[in-house]
């Protein structure tokens, strides 16, 4: 959080951000200034919905100017996903964060999010420490790529205390997507693999292939030595060596070619020649290495390694993928202090939760033993879902002994447990904001009169014609224009904070997306009946996609309990009945069928939430639910089918037992 951001939640007066609903003349009031002040706002809020009875009305919601900036304002995601980086910036390495998450909601958003805050920190320590000892990062750039590559041929990188003491940190983020190598038997592989592309491409393969052939693993300072940068005497003394053969060769030639006299002989040349063709041929064999890691990467080793099946079967296949590993490490110690920073590899494995449990065993035991050595410098974010990770480990059968309680073997592995907290307020708005935002159907454009009168001309001077579609076209903007209108009232009341509908919208965002869509074909669709033009209440539609969207199951049951007493003779002002009176004279009926149901009864959300909604909130009669259903896009008619089908066995079954028991009776009397 920054400093403006700590000032005004410490003021009380941060103000929430610019929301939709201000295009219609609407606006929003500022964030609340406290929890406490929340909860009584919003309880305000319930009294005086709660009061009006009616499901169109907004008397007693107080608004204020939203004449703020969204950026005034940190949502709860922001607020852990800063803590969460924050702490992995002092964390030691290895370390593998357990994130979380029962059903995959906002995933990538708040990955993304902590990249966000770990960058952040990176530039501030960065500068913090310019502040501190006057020293900028070295970055592989330009001359210093040339001096890299010297370091590397001559010098071997000592850590010292000037090392350890640094507090700027750079991050090298890499996001496996662990499905892309579900098809294999390897997963783990495809994590090896995915390390070494990543390293190689970030840091260039010149470097990495010098450092393979002669770079040198960093050592520690003896004692307290400043001096980061050891010369390889050896090196050095054999490179002059080599110089100094190559120079006498050449000189030895050169002097046989060009002066008088000599150059008749053919010893001299000969000797000449040779000298220069022996130094000559040990540098080609010291490029030749260089050579051949630029063409073959450690990504084509190890590739190369997992497809031959004899050499996975030999004991010493997972040590030779070990020592690639190794290599990756020590260059990264190498370049961090050659950088001048410490430098973090962040492994965002997602999607593990999609593959078969074998490979889900893979990869969690790279995690464990090949990518675990001692400061080995990776944060592994895991992100899965907890339930079927313990179900994989369980099931697997070469965990049988290692794994019989998945959880337990689960926290051995994880470091850093971090349960991915429910959607806050704020987080929630900004989601649904970002969803209205992406809709091109909420630009309100008027077609230019121009465009019209050039249509009219090319009809000819049939004047009635175009009379006709004139007033059509006209009528149609009208149409259009209003239905914007209604849509733009609809999103105001989604992302209203002092309004009920927010609280049941889900944290998934893709849900959220699969409202937002929906809401403006129902308008549009209620729009072009006449009779519902002047008469659609934006807050109750919204309300009933809300409605068909959590509870299908539930909402079809009343449905079809509805469409059956209404074929029938109803009783007088059943239309004017609340939907809830009708649930709850059938809810025994639903339950009795839990088994048939099972997979749909799944579908839908929270039962007391549903209670909640539709008898408190959003009170619809039978006759609003006729009348919405007409226009509902958003429900699947199938699951009705079935209901109908049960209820039609269940009353046959009923009809022939009290035909079974008349006829009992008849003969028994």
């Amino acid at each position: 959080m920054d400093l403006v951001a700590q000032k005004n939640l410490a003021e009380g007066g941060t103000k929430g951000p610019v929301y939709l609903g201000t295009l219609v003349g609407n606006s929003l009031p500022p964030a609340p200034m406290s929890f406490n002040n929340e909860i009584t706002r919003c309880h305000h809020c319930e009294e005086a919905h709660g009061s009006s009875g009616c499901l169109c009305s907004r008397e007693g919601v107080p608004f204020a100017n939203a004449d703020c900036s969204e950026k005034d304002i940190m949502t709860e995601d922001e607020i852990y996903c800063g803590c969460l980086s924050k702490t992995l910036c002092h964390t030691s390495t290895p370390v593998t964060v357990g994130f979380y998450s029962p059903c995959g909601t906002r995933l990538h958003s708040l990955l993304d999010q902590i990249a966000g805050c770990m960058r952040k920190e990176s530039a501030r320590r960065e500068e913090s420490e310019y502040r501190r000892i006057h020293e900028r990062p070295r970055r592989p750039e330009g001359r210093n790529y040339l001096t890299l590559l010297w370091y590397l041929v001559f010098y071997q990188p000592v850590i010292t205390e000037i090392h350890l003491r640094r507090k700027n940190i750079d991050f090298i983020f890499i996001r496996f997507t662990a499905w892309q190598y579900a098809g294999s038997d390897k997963l783990w592989a495809g994590l090896v693999l995915t390390l070494c592309d990543h390293i190689r491409h970030h840091f260039g393969p010149l470097p990495l292939s010098f450092y393979s052939v002669v770079g040198s693993k960093p050592r520690f300072a003896s004692g307290f030595s400043q001096q980061e940068w050891r010369l390889k005497k050896k090196v050095v003394y054999t490179a002059s060596g080599l110089v100094v053969v190559l120079i006498a060769g050449v000189g030895l030639a050169t002097t046989a070619l060009l002066i008088p006299g000599i150059r008749d002989g053919s010893a001299l040349k000969i000797i000449g020649t040779t000298i220069a063709g022996i130094s000559g041929s040990g540098a080609i064999v010291a490029l030749a290495p260089i050579i051949k890691h630029l063409i073959i990467s450690q990504k084509n080793k190890i590739e190369k390694m997992t497809d031959d099946e004899k050499f996975t079967s030999h004991l010493g296949f997972m040590s030779a993928v070990k020592k690639e590993i190794e290599i990756l490490t020590n260059f990264v110690y190498y370049m961090e202090i050659f950088e001048r920073r410490r430098l973090r590899i962040v492994f965002e494995i997602t999607s593990l939760d999609m593959c078969y449990p074998e490979r889900v065993i893979g990869v969690l035991n790279a995690i464990n033993t090949l990518l675990s050595d001692t400061n080995a410098p990776f944060i592994f974010i895991l992100v899965v879902d907890p339930c079927i990770i313990v179900s994989c480990l369980e099931q697997a059968s070469t965990m049988k002994g290692m794994a019989d309680n998945g959880y337990l073997y689960l926290n051995r592995t994880v470091t850093l447990p971090f349960s991915i907290p429910e959607i806050g307020i704020h987080s929630k708005v900004r989601f649904l904001h970002e969803a209205f935002q992406n809709r091109e159907d909420l630009m309100y454009r008027i077609i230019t009169r121009n465009v019209e009168q050039g249509i009219r001309k090319c009809k000819g001077n049939d004047k009635t014609l175009v009379d006709m579609e004139a007033s059509m076209e006209e009528d149609q903007h009208q149409i259009d224009a209003q239905a914007v209108q209604y849509i733009h009232e609809a999103f105001h009341c989604l992302h209203n904070e002092f309004d009920h509908l927010y609280k049941y919208i889900p944290d998934s965002i893709v849900q959220m997306r699969r409202i937002v869509n929906t809401i403006p074909i129902t308008i549009r669709l209620m729009t072009q009946q006449h009779f519902l033009r002047h008469n659609i209440c934006p807050r109750s539609v919204a309300g009933w996609v809300v409605l068909v969207n959590q509870w299908p199951c539930r909402l079809s049951w009343i449905l079809e309990c509805m469409d059956d007493r209404l074929q029938i003779q109803p009783v007088r002002d059943y239309e004017e009945q609340p939907m809830w009176h009708v649930f709850t004279e059938n809810c025994k009926d639903l339950f009795s069928k839990h088994k048939e149901l099972k997979n749909i009864m799944a579908l839908d959300g929270d039962p007391e939430l549903f209670e909640k909604f539709l008898s408190c909130h959003f009170p619809y009669s039978v006759r609003e639910g006729e009348k919405y259903l007409k226009y509902t896009v958003n429900l699947d008619h199938s699951i009705r089918y079935q209901m109908r089908e049960l209820r039609a066995l269940a009353t046959l079954d009923k009809n022939y037992s009290k035909d079974d028991h008349d006829a009992t009776s008849g003969r028994t009397v």
